[in-house]
């Protein structure tokens, strides 16, 4: 659980990072202020392209600059806009956020000061979750007889005499 000064610092560094916003197509100026497991803050600002699909959402500005940093667990996240009531995150930044934690704290806040309190498994309470196979390269070398692959041999074909 948060505490109140903790939620009041990142709503404050949400609300700076949304003055940082690049949106100059829609208007739309949102902020997010992201709180890692070890105590710190990594805030992400919306940045808008005139294609519009190579646009980047403040939350996941704020998740791509704490990966960079090392950070690989969050206890929560404040997004601000100036929608009312606060809106809440895109479809595509609920999926990046799950990936690091379904359990993660969402705060919603405008500039009006309303707050909207949440949780990530309540915005995405189906997100998907990839199974980790074992890489190709990760895997032990098997006992079994490796044949050579000289002309086809090995391969299931004819070999050349």
């Amino acid at each position: 659980m948060l505490t109140n000064g903790t939620k009041t610092k990142l709503i404050h560094a949400a609300l700076r990072a949304r003055e940082r916003a690049y949106a100059p197509y829609s208007g739309f100026h949102v902020g997010a202020a992201l709180l890692a497991w070890g105590g710190d803050v990594y805030t992400g600002a919306n940045v808008e392209n005139a294609t519009y699909g190579a646009t980047i959402c403040a939350e996941r500005s704020a998740v791509v600059t704490a990966v960079s940093a090392g950070e690989r667990r969050f206890r929560a996240v404040a997004i601000a806009s100036q929608a009312s009531p606060p809106a809440p995150p895109c479809g595509i930044c609920r999926q990046v956020l799950s990936e690091f934690g379904a359990d993660l704290a969402v705060i919603l806040v405008n500039t009006r000061g309303e707050v909207v309190e949440t949780d990530l498994a309540t915005l995405l309470p189906m997100n998907f979750v990839l199974r980790k196979k074992r890489s190709a390269f990760s895997h032990q070398p098997s006992a079994r007889k490796r044949t050579h692959r000289k002309r086809g041999v090995g391969l299931g074909l004819k070999a050349d005499s």
